[in-house]
């Protein structure tokens, strides 16, 4: 149990606020039932009753000790959607009720060039929504739970009209397309975007591509997923990243592309399917690194780069885009006592395309 560092045991417990979850205890992984402290509401801070909670493949690596970073015991989660239940006396965007959400920072800085430039997401003093050490040296826990504290500027107004339980993944996996595809010019309509692999990721990428008005080609080792991303998902075209006649026939078609493979992969091929001064942008983090000629990258002037979520201006303006053109996750809603067998579909990419969990309906307090 987290407690606060100073005053006496009793000092700390009027600090603190009991709280519920899921946690790994160790890197087994195995996500078991875990009370817990959560501080008290602040003077800027939102408390939020949980109802939804996406799984995103960093909540797998993180409980399993795959980044060699876990801090036990980790309750994971940071595609949060749930209702307000108090607020403090300095904050203005929230009030009782209202639908809020929270992604993967509870924190920052405030004060670098990053944050003053609304990318509190690049802050080297940023904090993660789980498995990071808070300003008060507690470990902060995530979505796993029934309830979350949040300074205010960290939440987003989540829209009436935008479904909670298909919305929730937006706040990771929709900010870490929708991010690059706006910085780096791939949001014009007409433009052609190439979007690597079919998952989490992936499919909501196709669906910003489209909401955009671009042109969507699906690129992916699975043949099987064509009929689903142009039919259900809106793709224009599907390229077979293993069929060379394929690749070959689609070389230099393609202003932009978002490779959302975690995978060690072959990028070259991916690099010839740009146009001059094309870009790909990577968003997907392989455990090993990758080979990178340069020559493919010279002659053509194109650019490899990379894009880490996004900050909290941009993540609003995306969730209200999204409820806008009506973009949500294509998901499988779980109850919490289902919550390990995921994780086993999940690290067989066994999920269409993303597990959330109906925190507010299944998560008992024992």
């Amino acid at each position: 149990m987290a407690t606060m560092q100073n005053g006496t045991k009793g000092e700390a417990e009027k600090d603190c606020r009991k709280a519920y979850g899921l946690a790994a205890k160790d890197a087994s992984g195995f996500l078991a039932p875990f009370t817990f402290s959560r501080r008290n509401n602040g003077d800027d801070d939102v408390t939020i009753k949980i109802l939804y909670c996406g799984i995103c493949h960093s909540d797998l690596h993180t409980i399993k000790n795959e980044w060699k970073n876990a801090i036990y015991p980790v309750v994971p989660g940071h595609e949060i959607v749930g209702l307000v239940t108090e607020t403090g006396r300095n904050v203005q965007k929230f009030k009782l009720g209202d639908r809020a959400g929270v992604g993967c920072l509870v924190n920052s800085c405030r004060s670098c060039d990053s944050c003053d430039r609304n990318l509190e997401n690049y802050c080297p003093k940023l904090i993660f929504t789980y498995n990071s050490v808070d300003t008060d040296g507690t470990i902060t826990y995530g979505g796993y739970s029934d309830s979350i504290v949040v300074n205010e500027h960290f939440v987003v107004k989540f829209p009436e009209n935008l479904p909670m339980d298909k919305g929730a993944p937006l706040l990771c996996a929709g900010i870490t397309v929708y991010s690059p595809m706006k910085n780096f010019g791939l949001d014009e309509p007409g433009k052609h975007l190439g979007v690597v692999g079919l998952g989490g990721l992936g499919h909501v990428a196709v669906k910003f591509g489209k909401a955009f008005g671009m042109k969507v080609t699906v690129i992916s080792t699975s043949l099987k997923k064509k009929d689903e991303a142009i039919s259900k998902l809106g793709a224009d075209a599907f390229l077979v990243s293993s069929d060379s006649a394929q690749m070959q026939a689609a070389m230099g078609s393609m202003d932009g592309i978002i490779n959302t493979v975690s995978a060690k992969h072959d990028v070259v091929p991916l690099i010839f399917l740009l146009k001059t001064h094309g870009k790909m942008i990577m968003v997907g983090g392989p455990e090993h690194p990758l080979e990178l000629p340069i020559f493919p990258l010279l002659m053509g002037g194109k650019i490899i780069a990379g894009s880490c979520i996004g900050g909290l201006k941009q993540t609003q303006e995306m969730i209200d885009f999204a409820a806008k053109n009506g973009i949500t996750a294509e998901i499988e809603l779980i109850k919490a006592d289902y919550v390990n067998e995921a994780m086993e579909r999940l690290a067989k990419a066994d999920v269409r395309y993303r597990f959330v969990i109906d925190v507010g309906n299944s998560l008992k307090s024992a």
